[in-house]
């Protein structure tokens, strides 16, 4: 990797972050179908604790009337932070319907049919955060970042198969590889299989291999992605894109650690650890019954979620400069009005959005500027776009007044809030703010449109 050796010393001569002191919290079931269940957590956890039906869940319930990845809680200096994650019945916080809330204790949560406490059982205690500011080749300074790093330490000395989660462009594939050359599997092939860019009529002999004559164009036998990770790992990206007909094939190549050629008789055998990468939420591709639920059980027996980078607090100003250094601009320091900028950016394509606009403006210098503000205004002109669609396909729609009322304000609402809450890195509390209405009709609009969202 270029500038290696520069990049790390910038790294290491950053100032380590200051222990976080946090409380410990108590989340109680007081009522309802899961009553007497509890869980306590302090600020520890390496990402976020999962609330719901799903296995994937640390905080696992029972009750029907509950999603299976139905909120989140995270513990900060600031208190215990609660989002609701597009649940069918809500998340609601002392009587209101929430979309992301501070707790302090002595909240009431309702999740379902299920009545939570929320008690402080510990005063705020300093817990140290990982010196390390980078895991193989994923870097990071940020806590929460280097809170994943103990995490992905153990899943590089063990086997199990790992699921990654995050948004496009977080690092999900570095991160596989970082893991995978860190493991007792470093000296075997690491291979990715990309579900979104592979003929539907030729994943199945892309992932297993097939025979000679097996099909029409089949001149000579190829081994899958499966033979060719022998000894090593495969990463199975974007796995919430594969086509239902092959998971069941998939579960029992990875239950029995053999697979069959396309036209083949017998089976092989193969030695592979499977990890899989997605941006799309896999509990609900199961709910919507997209997705096999026996090869989600089997996949998810670790799980990462790779945080975006508008969460990761100065991540942008490392990176920023890790990647000025590394790709050649060591000579000139990167301008502090440039970092500035792309600090108060929400980064919606994240650090590879990051990079390529590094790369840029060491590639066109000043010239950058205006492609970048041309850049944003096309990005303006087509956000506006469909709204405006909206109205003509209402139009022609013939519908009464009300109705196409309804549908014409519905999509405004939709494209203001995802604007403004880009504008204000994903804060719904500035976002309501700067959008001069109370926050409880924020929350409101908010989740009207999420569960517009779901399938």
């Amino acid at each position: 990797m270029p500038n290696e050796e520069a990049a790390s010393t910038l790294l290491q001569s950053r100032p380590s972050a200051a222990e976080n002191a946090t409380a410990t919290f108590r989340l109680f079931v007081e009522q309802g179908p899961d009553v007497g269940k509890e869980f306590r957590l302090d600020g520890t956890q390496p990402s976020r604790v999962l609330i719901g039906t799903s296995p994937a869940c640390e905080f696992r319930l029972t009750d029907r009337q509950i999603s299976r990845r139905h909120a989140a809680i995270d513990v900060t200096p600031e208190g215990m932070r609660l989002t609701d994650l597009g649940s069918t019945n809500g998340t609601w916080a002392n009587g209101m319907c929430v979309f992301d809330v501070r707790l302090f204790g002595g909240d009431s949560v309702r999740v379902g049919d299920n009545i939570l406490r929320v008690e402080v059982i510990g005063a705020p205690t300093p817990h140290p955060v990982p010196m390390a500011m980078r895991f193989g080749r994923i870097i990071g300074a940020s806590p929460e970042m280097r809170r994943l790093y103990p995490l992905c330490e153990r899943l590089s000395s063990s086997d199990v198969p790992v699921v990654i989660e995050g948004e496009t462009g977080t690092g999900k594939e570095l991160l596989a590889e970082s893991i995978h050359e860190e493991s007792r599997r470093a000296e075997g092939p690491f291979i990715v299989f990309d579900c979104t860019t592979v003929a539907a009529n030729l994943l199945e002999s892309t992932l297993f291999g097939h025979e000679r004559g097996a099909f029409t164009g089949a001149v000579a036998a190829r081994r899958g992605v499966f033979e060719l990770a022998h000894g090593g790992t495969l990463l199975i990206d974007e796995i919430g894109e594969l086509d239902a007909a092959l998971q069941a094939k998939l579960l029992r190549a990875i239950e029995r650690s053999e697979v069959q050629r396309v036209g083949a008789e017998k089976f092989l055998r193969v030695d592979v650890r499977v990890m899989a990468a997605t941006r799309r939420d896999l509990d609900k591709e199961v709910q919507a019954g997209r997705f096999r639920d026996d090869l989600f059980y089997r996949l998810a027996v670790a799980r990462i979620e790779l945080p975006p980078l508008r969460q990761r607090r100065g991540d942008v100003h490392v990176l920023g400069r890790f990647f000025w250094e590394q790709l050649g601009g060591a000579g000139v320091p990167l301008p502090e009005d440039l970092l500035r900028r792309f600090e108060e950016y929400a980064w919606p394509g994240n650090v590879r959005e990051l990079h390529n606009a590094i790369a840029r403006r060491i590639a066109l210098g000043d010239l950058a500027l205006l492609e970048t503000g041309r850049a944003q205004a096309a990005a303006d002109e087509a956000e506006a776009a469909p709204v405006g669609d909206v109205i003509r396909e209402t139009l022609a729609m013939d519908l009464t007044f009300p109705a196409a009322r309804q549908r014409v304000t519905s999509a405004f609402e939709r494209a203001y809030v995802e604007r403004v809450l880009a504008k204000h890195n994903g804060n719904v509390v500035r976002a309501a703010a700067a959008s001069g209405i109370a926050r409880r009709y924020f929350y409101v609009i908010k989740s009207r449109q999420d569960k517009q969202d779901k399938p």
